[in-house]
């Protein structure tokens, strides 16, 4: 089955839409196929503010109406608790909210934007999506990774080559309680990097300070801008430390068919 196969059985739908590269091709192929498509965005402290600017963007861009919805997520204990099994309630309270919301607007289908390449049997959010029913097209059609970002560089999406994005809570190491303290200095390290002209790296807390991952291609710029992150980084972290080992593609981290 294609896309365009499966959008003519699904005329209308509503879509769990996070900004990034898979999702917003599940959008765009969507409306490309006639589908009557309303884009929902959780917006919880799991998500860095750039997320939503990207998803508001791109939905601007498609003509696709976006509705934001506020979730708590650290009132969820065992999403907040950070245990092995921390993404399946996050995600289980996440599509719960969306399908409250996408019902209330008359919607009886929810799609998401997982797609072919994504392993099932190390994604615990996956079940979460499959006991609330949740359809995820690029999985069903066989869409990979790669051929999203090759048909979202076709369609002028500037999603297109936008790196996998784990939400923030992966940056707390397991077993660690997390807060929106935590989350913050997590997000502005980040944010920090970013502007230094990192691209594809994490920013991992530890019990007093925090470790950098870059890439090999970037090992040199972190290098070279060493005493820049410390000043940056230094009224969050009391050390900052960099992995020598290369941070491998981010592909497989993160769901961002959100």
């Amino acid at each position: 089955m294609t896309l365009e196969e499966f959008f003519k059985t699904a005329p209308r739908a509503a879509l769990a839409f996070s900004g990034g590269a898979d999702s917003a091709f599940l959008l765009w192929a969507a409306s490309h196929y006639g589908c009557d498509v309303h884009a929902y965005y959780i917006n919880t402290v799991f998500q860095p503010e750039f997320e939503l600017a990207d998803a508001r963007r791109l939905a601007l861009q498609l003509s696709v109406p976006l509705t934001v919805i506020e979730a708590d997520i650290l009132s969820v204990p065992e999403a907040a608790a950070n245990g092995p099994d921390r993404c399946y309630h996050c995600k289980r309270a996440i599509f719960t909210c969306l399908w409250e919301a996408a019902r209330k607007d008359g919607h009886t289908l929810l799609l998401d934007g997982t797609n072919a390449s994504d392993d099932a049997g190390s994604r615990p959010g996956m079940r979460a999506l499959r006991e609330l029913e949740v359809r995820s097209p690029l999985r069903e059609c066989g869409v990979t990774k790669a051929e999203v970002r090759r048909l979202s560089e076709e369609a002028g999406l500037f999603t297109w080559d936008k790196p996998a994005y784990a939400c923030l809570a992966t940056r707390v190491p397991t077993g660690t309680f997390i807060t929106r303290e935590r989350l913050g200095r997590a997000e502005r390290a980040e944010e920090v990097l970013a502007q230094m002209g990192f691209r594809d790296f994490r920013v991992r807390l530890l019990e007093d300070g925090a470790c950098i991952q870059v890439t090999a291609g970037q090992m040199h710029l972190a290098f070279q801008k060493r005493e820049k992150i410390i000043d940056a980084l230094r009224a969050d972290f009391s050390r900052v430390l960099l992995d020598l080992e290369e941070r491998k593609a981010s592909e497989q981290e993160g769901q961002d068919g959100q």
